[in-house]
């Protein structure tokens, strides 16, 4: 504002001035023109190569600038020249009508797609930061934004941009992302459900809190009860679960189960809460704070109708199932779960065991697929029993694939044995 104000109050130069003053070596009469909006085009035009970068980065800051000289100033040499240029072009498209973007220039349009592949991060992060709620931008850019490795690039438009589609983000996620990407997915206002159920298969520790924050997302039931299912050893999604605006009955005493009893508490406090659901969780609370200290041996294991023998039982009777593993899985039943993948695998227990006590992602995930499980059952078996890290996990492909070729799973198998 300062600068434009100094414009209208200064009196202009002539033309024949200002290219008398670029024939005198005076870098700050050069600054000078380089600053003012109305300062002749083909004088800012013959400062975009000044060999002062001082200079270069004012002209490419300077929205007079002719866009025949933004081409010249988007493959500078200096940093801050292009950064300048990526802010001015970055603020000016996003500012056009729609008759102004039918008249676009195509060098316009040129020299924003070479900034949003610029070599520097910082550079593209400025046009994404710019572009993240445009609508009437050419959807190619975004998506190439989208797309990019660096998170503070793709960020912005992951989690803002309307020209994305829920296919376009599936597909993101489908390539594989890392923890900030994928949050920036989870945090977009009015996430789509087959989106937040992509999002929740990826079991990724900070993206799955994101999306369970973000209370306007579409989380259908079956997609919460899978992060319930693989909650209990990850503590950040406690609290946003807890709070989380629809629970049923079901799902509420599931998370009481593995909670801190001070967000049972909160639990119990829910407006959708029955009353007698409330005094038994109030009771148990109680009685197992109580109970602390009482007794100093550990709980024995909780088991799945006899362990070793129910799961041969199963098997005999054709059902040990993805349904009847998960079971186990839940209820923490290891010896049921550790037969039951020898079994249906054929390889011996002691190796099952031991594969489960590695914390090898790989190793587990190839024992569930030989032993004919889905792969979210394999997901569950690196978190739950393994106790494999949830950023260390093998995640599944398309949300329910094995992301290991048989090749490659075979290979595993045979260094277990």
């Amino acid at each position: 504002m300062l600068k434009s104000l100094l414009n209208r109050i200064t009196k202009p130069k002539s033309y024949e001035e200002q290219r008398g003053a670029l024939e005198q070596d005076n870098t700050k009469e050069r600054l000078r023109l380089a600053r003012r909006e109305d300062t002749q085009p083909e004088v800012l035009y013959y400062l975009a190569d000044d060999n002062v970068p001082e200079v270069r980065r004012a002209i490419a800051s300077n929205r007079s600038t002719p866009r025949k000289a933004d081409a010249k100033l988007v493959q500078d040499g200096d940093d801050e020249v292009r950064c300048e240029l990526a802010d001015k072009i970055g603020c000016l498209v996003p500012e056009w009508s729609a008759e102004q973007r039918e008249k676009a220039e195509e060098l316009t349009l040129t020299v924003l797609r070479e900034l949003a592949a610029d070599q520097l991060p910082r550079v593209r992060a400025i046009i994404s930061e710019h572009l993240k709620c445009a609508d009437n931008v050419p959807k190619d850019i975004v998506l190439q934004l989208a797309r990019d490795l660096e998170v503070i690039v793709a960020a912005p438009v992951l989690q803002f941009s309307p020209l994305l589609s829920d296919q376009d983000l599936l597909e993101i996620i489908a390539a594989g992302r890392e923890a900030g990407a994928l949050s920036a997915i989870a945090e977009r206002p009015g996430l789509g459900g087959d989106v937040a159920d992509a999002v929740a298969q990826t079991l990724d520790t900070k993206a799955v809190a994101t999306l369970l924050a973000n209370d306007s997302a579409q989380l259908r039931e079956d997609t919460l009860d899978w992060i319930i299912d693989n909650a209990a050893a990850v503590e950040p999604w406690h609290q946003p679960l807890v709070k989380w605006p629809s629970l049923s009955d079901g799902a509420i005493r599931r998370i009481a189960g593995f909670v801190a009893a001070s967000l049972v508490e909160t639990l119990c406090s829910r407006n959708d809460v029955d009353a007698a659901t409330a005094v038994e969780l109030s009771k148990a609370v109680r009685e197992e704070m109580s109970s602390d200290g009482a007794d100093g041996d550990e709980p024995e294991p909780e088991t799945h109708g006899g362990g070793r023998d129910a799961a041969t039982l199963l098997f005999n009777g054709g059902g040990l199932n993805d349904d009847a593993l998960q079971e186990a899985i839940g209820d923490g039943d290891r010896d049921f779960v550790v037969h039951g993948i020898a079994l249906k695998s054929g390889l011996p227990v002691e190796v099952v065991s031991e594969v489960l006590q590695s914390t090898n992602a790989r190793g587990v995930t190839a024992l569930a697929w030989k032993a004919n499980f889905s792969m979210r059952t394999a997901m569950q078996l690196q978190l739950r029993i393994a106790r494999v890290k949830p950023q260390s996990i093998l995640n599944a492909r398309d949300g329910i694939d094995y992301p290991l070729s048989e090749a490659e799973m075979e290979q595993q198998l045979e260094r277990l044995q």
